[in-house]
């Protein structure tokens, strides 16, 4: 079969924050750039973003970027890396300067300065109490950057493949890549997207869990397409569970709130997290708030008749802060939770929201993977950013606001690395002649199939696996029973049959594509969770309810091939300040 070829200086899968702040870069750079998008720019999961950019400005109060390395130090429960952090914090500043200057309507402060909120786990001199470091477009603040940056990719005119999904990376004898072969939604027309430089940058696979804040789209693309390439994934068993989505519907509700003074209350009326974090109390790091809130439910203080959530109270706040600072927050809390939060609380559980894990990178951007002596190969001409890579600036926990922070300094840093490379002389190089044919392949073989499992049933059954056997909470037996369900669920993932084989607008085609990029996201996640004997941030276990840092300072890489996994060192010396070395984490 010949695939149709477009060339490009580059290639960027995914047009969400860190797709289009490095999209940016390029095209300023006069590179001939292509962005590739499953959905329209502005509808990628930043949107969904509600809380706030984190940024040492000082707007309200003393401030600087050591404090927020500590607390980011300290949230990744120390397996962070700490040049990566320090490189993410003594940006953080540069980068939201430049953000309002392209255009984002932050919220001000009466003096014109960017307002600025309290946010989980952030703090003042080094944990003293919380600090006002969130800079903030109301609860709108990821809609109001995606927005900012796509009108500013526009001007730049940054060249769009909306509706278009990158299946797999195409990588030369010599291990190089040479960009990627994709699908027009639409059509089902197939074609090599082929550059000298592929950015992936295709957001979270929180998709992978039944409860979960994720958009449809979250699917891990960028992570399938790593592993299908024999590259590692790495971290794979830290998944945060964001402790405020809305009963029932996994809607996210920002921890925004809590930073404008709503609090944590069980059905007794009880501020139960002055007893898990008497400092910062309901602003403590997202992993210790979402184990209080599960504790409190297991312990029979859950509210609601089924006794299942807790209750979020703001209505103290009064209508005026609500309307001006959460309006989004009331308008969805009507919507899903069939409250309004001026009135009553909002009836909250523990979700999944993020991975901390992801695609090895280098504060560079460039995909890296052991060189087997001991040290780090670069990948050539891959480079990752935002939630689908790790650098590691989140290690075992993300601090909430450090999300938007990680996509724009990295987002930005990628960019200019690849500038860098191309303009340093990197020639295009031939394509292979396999170049595609296991995508096609995997398409032939959906397309052919006329019996077989359903996309939606095996969909259905990894999530409640997930959920199942590798939550908030961790147990011995869950877990090596999850790794057996979840590999026979991967076993059934490749005998995929869809009963519309219709190519346009064949959704279950798409959704079973899909299906095969979460399972490998699925299967990364339970192998290395059940391998990890400790509990660190957001990994419980209930057998070794202790943090191990002699013998588990380190990160998880898990293989494909074998589904065999490697371990590297955390990298505990930061670039120019002493290292924050691993002590007691408690709020």
């Amino acid at each position: 079969m010949a695939i149709a070829v477009r060339q490009f200086d580059a290639v960027v899968v995914g047009a969400g924050g860190s797709g289009l702040r490095a999209a940016l870069e390029l095209a300023e750079a006069n590179l001939r750039v292509a962005v590739l998008s499953k959905v329209f720019p502005t509808r990628s999961h930043t949107v969904a973003a509600q809380g706030g950019v984190s940024a040492s400005l000082g707007n309200e109060e003393e401030d600087n970027w050591h404090w927020h390395m500590y607390d980011t130090v300290k949230g990744s429960d120390y397996l962070g890396d700490q040049d990566a952090i320090e490189f993410m914090c003594r940006k953080a500043n540069e980068v939201v300067y430049e953000l309002e200057h392209f255009g984002m309507p932050f919220d001000r402060l009466d003096n014109g300065k960017i307002y600025q909120r309290p946010f989980g786990g952030h703090t003042r001199n080094y944990g003293e109490r919380a600090i006002k470091r969130a800079c903030a477009a109301a609860d709108r603040t990821g809609h109001a950057m995606l927005h900012t940056l796509y009108q500013r990719n526009l001007r730049a005119h940054t060249q769009f493949f909306v509706e278009w999904m990158a299946l797999d990376l195409i990588r030369d004898q010599d291990g190089d890549v040479l960009g990627v072969i994709a699908l027009e939604m639409e059509t089902g027309e197939v074609m090599i997207f082929q550059s000298k430089a592929t950015l992936l940058a295709t957001g979270g696979a929180g998709r992978i869990y039944a409860a979960s804040t994720n958009a449809f789209i979250n699917t891990g693309d960028g992570l399938g397409m790593v592993a299908r390439a024999g590259m590692p994934l790495e971290d794979m068993e830290f998944w945060q569970f964001h402790p405020t989505g809305v009963a029932g519907a996994g809607v996210l509700i920002t921890e925004g709130v809590r930073g404008e003074g709503g609090f944590l209350l069980n059905k007794n009326g009880e501020r139960f997290m002055e007893r898990y974090a008497p400092t910062v109390k309901d602003l403590a790091s997202r992993d210790v708030v979402s184990r209080a809130m599960a504790t409190e439910i297991k312990e029979g203080r859950g509210a609601g008749k089924d006794a299942d959530h807790i209750l979020l109270k703001l209505d103290h706040l009064g209508p005026e802060v609500i309307n001006k600072r959460l309006p989004g927050i009331r308008e969805i809390a009507i919507k899903f939770a069939n409250v309004d939060p001026v009135k009553e609380p909002i009836p909250v559980v523990p979700t999944c929201h993020y991975q901390m894990g992801g695609i090895p990178t280098n504060v560079q951007g460039q995909v890296v993977m052991p060189d087997g002596a001991g040290g780090e190969k670069i990948v050539r001409g891959v480079y990752a950013a935002g939630e689908c890579a790790c650098v590691s600036v989140h290690g075992a926990n993300r601090l909430g606001t450090n999300s938007l922070l990680d996509l724009l300094v990295f987002g930005k840093s990628a960019g200019e690395q690849i500038v860098a490379d191309l303009k340093g002389g990197r020639a295009a190089k031939d394509l292979p002649k396999d170049a595609g044919e296991g995508a096609v392949a995997r398409l032939a073989q959906l397309d052919g199939a006329t019996s077989g499992e359903s996309v939606a049933q095996v969909g259905a059954d990894m999530r409640r696996v997930m959920q199942l056997h590798c939550g908030v909470f961790r147990f011995p037996d869950s877990l090596a029973a999850g790794v057996r369900k979840i590999l026979e669920i991967a076993e059934r993932a490749k005998h995929l049959c869809i009963k519309d084989k219709s190519k346009v607008f064949n959704t279950a085609r798409l959704e079973a594509l899909e299906l095969h990029n979460l399972v490998e996201t699925a299967v990364s996640t339970m192998i290395s969770a059940e391998a990890r004997t400790e509990s660190r941030g957001a990994h419980d276990r209930s057998d070794f309810s202790d943090r191990d840092d002699v013998n588990w300072l380190k990160h998880t890489l898990w293989y494909k091939e074998g589904n065999r996994l490697d371990y590297k060192p955390v990298k505990l010396k930061p670039l120019t300040v002493e290292a924050f070395e691993p002590k007691a984490r408690v709020y």
